[in-house]
């Protein structure tokens, strides 16, 4: 049946969430509507997946490297300063902004043990978090730090050197770059 604005009707299928059997009084008034405030929340369980077809502009060139496994930022041409994370013009002088290839080791800045996360994430979890600092960078990148026990979190990770790794198999996101303490071993 073509669908069109005079439809009067849904189509309804059976694809997606079903409940049955959902509680609700026989009888409106006065009462059972009032009871209503102390009824238990409905919580379901439901699929959710969109596609998207984005470009990444100007940022392009981050994502190519990482697919290459180089770590790239940018940097003011005027005052040198520098950014870990992808950024097209300077935020103080609004210059146009060029790239710079930055080290594959750093330091932990700051750290959160994730117990939630997006639905990407969510089977991850708990995983930690971080902020890294860089040698010759003014800002930090946010990252995931592997290798650590997430129920084991620690403030001596604060310092901490840790070196990147990368996907073996690029997916073009910023999750293609993750870090690992600087001390273990290679598998």
């Amino acid at each position: 049946m073509a669908k069109n604005n005079n439809d009067t009707k849904r189509e309804e299928n059976l694809e997606g969430t079903i409940l049955f059997n959902v509680p609700f009084p026989k009888k409106l008034d006065a009462a059972s509507l009032k009871a209503l405030k102390e009824m238990t929340a409905i919580v379901k369980r439901q699929p959710y997946h969109v596609e998207y077809i984005h470009s990444y502009g100007q940022d392009s060139p981050f994502f190519a490297g990482l697919a290459n496994k180089v770590f790239i930022g940018n940097r003011d041409p005027e005052s040198g300063y520098t950014y870990a994370t992808p950024r097209g013009a300077d935020m103080y002088s609004g210059n146009e902004t060029e790239w710079v290839q930055l080290p594959d080791e750093g330091t932990v800045h700051a750290f959160t043990v994730c117990h939630f996360g997006s639905e990407e994430f969510l089977p991850d979890t708990p995983f930690v978090l971080a902020l890294l600092e860089f040698k010759g960078a003014n800002t930090l990148f946010l990252t995931r730090l592997m290798g650590l026990d997430p129920a084991k979190a620690s403030l001596d990770w604060i310092g901490m050197p840790v070196k990147a790794r990368y996907l073996r198999n690029s997916k073009m996101k910023p999750t293609d770059i993750y870090f690992i303490p600087a001390e273990m071993k290679e598998e």
